[in-house]
């Protein structure tokens, strides 16, 4: 099933990384957002994407290449014309980078996607968003409610850190709790072909002019996350999900963990003698 990325916007409110690099490519853990969203969609079966470019485009082009072309050991043989890789790193990906134009909006991104995705049931999501929401879970959850989109609904995290107090004194602090300020789209979406009949032009709005008429229609189902889910809109959303990466404490890590897992489980055991 393709997974559309939304990946051109120019992160205005991150300027301090966006100044040389679009947003999707500022990293965490020393790779990129994007990279962090597509592993956690190919943990759960998802592995064909489509990356909607537009804003320094090109620097997510040479991401993919350089990781294809350049990753493991190379010889090279000069007198040949030859280059040998191995033991090269490589993800079951197909990834798809389209240029969507530099000021295009959101819905007017996805709607110049429309003839590689018609053929049925797809997802989306923003290229500046992670979380650990259960795709197979969110994709069944659609299939269930028959209606044209499905928006993984989040608890935003509040603005600033809290603190728990016992009888006039601080316990703790807690770092950007969640907010009780209700739901909010968390991107995670699944949509049918027909949501291209309310795209309209490049300057759609995916949000506010498409899902809302969507949802006026009786056709949008909110699929209601409370786990974690968290943006990278500003530093202080960088330097936060940086730090839950470097204490090994972030929660969208789920591939990693499953895989020590597994190999915990066909570890062989000793024989007696």
């Amino acid at each position: 099933m393709p997974v559309v990325i939304l990946a051109g916007g120019m992160g205005t409110r991150l300027q301090e990384e966006t100044a040389t690099r679009p947003k999707p490519m500022v990293e965490i853990g020393g790779r990129p957002i994007l990279w962090h969203i597509m592993k956690h969609y190919a943990h759960h079966g998802q592995n064909e994407f489509l990356v909607a470019c537009g804003y320094m485009g090109d620097f997510i082009k040479g991401y993919f290449l350089d990781q294809y072309n350049l990753s493991g050991n190379l010889k090279i043989d000069f007198g040949r014309g030859m280059v040998q890789r191995t033991e090269a790193e490589s993800e079951d990906w197909s990834v798809n980078l389209i240029d969507t134009g530099l000021t295009t909006h959101t819905g007017g991104r996805l709607r110049r996607l429309r003839e590689h995705l018609e053929g049925g049931t797809f997802m989306l999501t923003y290229g500046d968003g992670v979380s650990n929401v259960d795709v197979e879970q969110l994709l069944a959850f659609h299939q269930s409610h028959g209606r044209i989109a499905t928006v993984t609904a989040v608890r935003p995290p509040a603005r600033f850190g809290g603190l728990v107090t016992n009888n006039g004194l601080v316990d703790r602090f807690t770092e950007k709790p969640v907010s009780g300020e209700g739901w909010i789209n968390g991107g995670f979406l699944v949509f049918e072909p027909a949501i291209f009949d309310y795209l309209k032009s490049d300057q759609c709005s995916l949000e506010a002019d498409a899902l809302e008429r969507v949802a006026a229609d009786g056709q949008l189902a909110a699929y209601e996350h409370g786990d974690f889910w968290q943006c990278m809109d500003t530093l202080r959303d960088k330097e936060y999900l940086q730090r839950l990466w470097s204490n090994n404490q972030a929660p969208w890590r789920s591939w990693d963990r499953d895989e020590k897992h597994a190999r915990l489980r066909v570890m062989p055991t000793k024989r007696a003698a």
